[in-house]
């Protein structure tokens, strides 16, 4: 009886061992397992899901990896992105109708006008209490929101763009601004200025110029008249691949 109850206890011992080298084994299968995860080939797998998606249904199979990417997705994603590289550009009549539609939104209908015209989007901006000061050439902070929302048309085309000065013809004679000529192309500058410093446009798509008193918009016969004239001009130039409307 005394060697029966060792046996039996040595049995139970080594039952006991076979659960411990089982369990050891499971753990081990399970870490392979994970580390296989790890370094998944995505191609291998993203054929893998496809083949399980025509076994059981057409069920949504996603697998995100460590970035964050979805393997089965890659597709998809490579169809997003080929449909974007072949989207048009915004073309010159979509960016008038942003302008038009921001225009009567905030009431800028006397001070801010777009008008295509055959080299391009002529937005005329008056300078009297919106761009500039009487005779300064620094922008005002009233101007800044009008800029950056054309800012933000332009970053959407590629089109270059001419900023143009324009005065009434009333002389100026100051130490800085010794005649028209100058201060409508100061101000012209500073619209560029800003629109590379903040907004990071292009400088080569860019061009100034200053016009003084030489390209009226209407006579300079009244007040309302030469404020109507003192204005800034950002014409988005139209290009070969607009006027075809590619």
């Amino acid at each position: 009886m005394s060697h029966g109850g060792e046996g039996s206890a040595g049995g139970g011992h080594e039952r006991w061992l076979l659960t411990y080298a089982d369990m050891i084994t499971l753990l081990m299968a399970f870490f392979i397992m994970m580390y296989s995860m790890s370094v998944l080939n995505r191609e291998k797998f993203a054929k893998a899901a496809a083949g399980l998606r025509a076994q059981f249904g057409p069920q949504k199979w996603r697998f995100s990896s460590g970035a964050g990417a979805g393997a089965a997705d890659a597709p998809s994603r490579a169809i997003t992105q080929r449909k974007r590289a072949v989207e048009p550009q915004m073309t010159l009549e979509s960016v008038q109708q942003q302008l038009e539609d921001y225009i009567k939104a905030n009431e800028l209908e006397m001070v801010v006008m777009t008008e295509q015209e055959t080299r391009g989007l002529v937005i005329s901006m008056v300078s009297d209490n919106l761009l500039f000061d009487k005779g300064k050439a620094e922008l005002r902070l009233q101007a800044l929101e009008l800029l950056d929302q054309i800012a933000g048309l332009l970053e959407q085309i590629p089109n270059p763009v001419s900023v143009e000065g324009h005065t009434c013809d009333i002389p100026i004679s100051t130490s800085r601004f010794p005649s028209n000529w100058e201060l409508s192309a100061a101000r012209a500058c500073s619209v560029i200025r800003y629109l590379i410093d903040e907004h990071g446009i292009a400088p080569r798509r860019l061009s100034a110029a200053g016009f003084a008193d030489t390209r009226p918009v209407v006579p300079n016969t009244s007040p309302e008249a030469r404020a109507r004239n003192r204005r800034v001009d950002i014409v988005i130039l139209a290009t070969v691949k607009d006027e075809k409307g590619e």
